[in-house]
């Protein structure tokens, strides 16, 4: 196999790379697309016809940092390839069951009805991987466990997990909503939203290109999303960069406590995504102060080269009440997994 990564979202060359990059592999049997948000139409994992695309056009504007950018390069991926199934693999299919007090919004019938206001969640595809992995290592069924699975990256949520299922996640019909993020904002009291338009007249624009692009790790820091360097920076004195993870891991751990609450036991708190792999001391400071869930902090540290070799590690010291675990990042392999079973390969 090859494979060949970008650091920075799919552009206008996008399609060149890709054209390139196929002259260098076997002819793929089938493309399998990450597809952020399915939008209320499409509720499984799909083969991308001409209305599947249509649908997906529609919906890009709930997930404007995802979708928008992914699309060009279907089309170009379509146009390379045409005689191979190319197939939608969704991020909001592992939370299609969401019982109705968590997915549904307080607000008015007529905006539910109308408009289709409801919770979605995201990362379902790395929940999905981290989920089988992490009954694999606990030697249980996957349709009996109980636990909060924590994505934190570039996009941070956490998701509860009853009985092999999505109960409850902290993402919403987009994912703004939830946790603080590198650059996003996570949950905001919208009454700010709408002071700020009335008395600060900022516009429908400037509030979008805000919460998406300049808040979260980075708006609290002024200086960087990333929280390797925010550790670096704190130890070094750097006041705003203290504040900036404090605010995350206190973000992190509210979601974690509300997602527990629907649960009826927690068998155990899962870890994954780039910082929930490779930033000890932000699962440090979430764990030591969850003990009221039976969490301790004195974690493990894995030597990151083992964890991606291996998958999986435990992280709690023997005799916990509550396992803790980290699960490397499987979105690739599990789209390649979804992409087989849509087209029964």
């Amino acid at each position: 196999m090859a494979d060949r990564d970008a650091s920075e979202p799919p552009g206008p060359a996008a399609a060149a790379e890709l054209r390139d990059f196929l002259t260098e592999v076997p002819a793929p049997a089938a493309v399998g697309h990450r597809i952020v948000h399915s939008g209320p139409h499409l509720t499984g994992h799909t083969l991308i016809d001409a209305r599947v695309r249509a649908l997906l056009a529609d919906v890009a504007d709930l997930a404007p940092l995802h979708v928008t950018p992914a699309l060009p390069v279907v089309d170009a991926a379509q146009e390379l390839l045409p005689d191979v199934p190319h197939v939608a693999c969704f991020d909001t299919v592992f939370h299609r069951d969401l019982p109705a007090p968590a997915r549904t919004y307080a607000v008015p019938e007529r905006w539910r009805a109308e408009h289709g206001l409801r919770r979605y969640g995201f990362h379902g595809l790395s929940y999905a991987w981290a989920l089988e992995r992490t009954a694999q290592a606990l030697g249980r069924p996957v349709g009996i466990l109980q636990v909060v699975l924590v994505h934190l990256g570039g996009g941070c949520s956490a998701c509860a997990v009853r009985n092999g299922r999505s109960v409850d996640t902290t993402m919403g019909l987009t994912p703004l909503e939830g946790l603080v993020m590198s650059r996003r904002s996570g949950s905001l009291d919208p009454g700010a939203l709408l002071w700020l338009q009335r008395r600060h007249g900022l516009s429908t624009d400037e509030l979008d290109d805000a919460l998406h692009r300049h808040s979260g790790l980075l708006g609290l820091s002024g200086t960087s999303g990333d929280t390797r360097d925010l550790v670096r920076a704190r130890a070094e004195g750097d006041a705003a960069a203290a504040l900036a993870l404090a605010t995350f891991t206190l973000s992190c751990r509210r979601g974690i406590a509300s997602m527990a609450a629907s649960l009826d036991r927690l068998d155990a708190l899962v870890f994954t995504g780039e910082i929930g792999e490779d930033q000890p001391e932000v699962r440090e400071e979430i764990c030591s102060a969850l003990t009221v869930l039976g969490v301790r902090g004195g974690l493990l540290v894995p030597d990151l080269e083992d964890l991606m070799r291996e998958g999986i590690r435990r992280i709690d010291h023997p005799g916990s009440s509550v396992p803790v675990l980290v699960v490397a990042t499987g979105e690739t392999q599990q789209i390649a997994a979804e992409t087989r079973r849509v087209l029964d390969m």
